[in-house]
């Protein structure tokens, strides 16, 4: 089972993204913020695909993603926003980010973009 790292400060969000995918055979690992999304991505080993917010309280999920490839750190980061601001996609690529899903997101969309990432791994 592939292990899938969740972070987002909303509740709602982790658990409409639990729902779909847990169900489908992936292992859901949730983060509440970008600091504790990357303590998580230092921590756990085996993770096929992060899914994290860009927008969040205490380190934002570009910075995440940012420290996460300084620290040497190349699981796929798949950004998660409400905003595709032309400058943060930019900066998200840059950074080494695999992709961006928008929100509101199809859930149908969402777990297989998913599913084309966590096959490569």
């Amino acid at each position: 089972m592939k292990k899938i790292l969740v972070v987002d400060d909303s509740d709602t969000v982790r658990q409409q993204v639990r729902q779909v995918l847990e169900p489908a055979g992936f292992e859901i690992v949730e983060a509440f913020d970008g600091a504790d999304g990357l303590t998580k991505l230092r921590n756990i080993a085996d993770l096929a695909l992060v899914l994290c917010d860009v927008s969040m309280p205490v380190m934002s999920g570009l910075e995440m993603l940012e420290r996460a490839r300084a620290e040497g750190i190349f699981t796929p980061i798949v950004m998660l926003t409400s905003a595709g601001q032309p400058s943060l996609v930019k900066r998200g690529r840059e950074a080494g980010g695999q992709g961006w899903i928008v929100k509101p997101f199809k859930l149908d969309l969402l777990l297989a973009a998913v599913n084309k990432i966590a096959a490569a791994r």
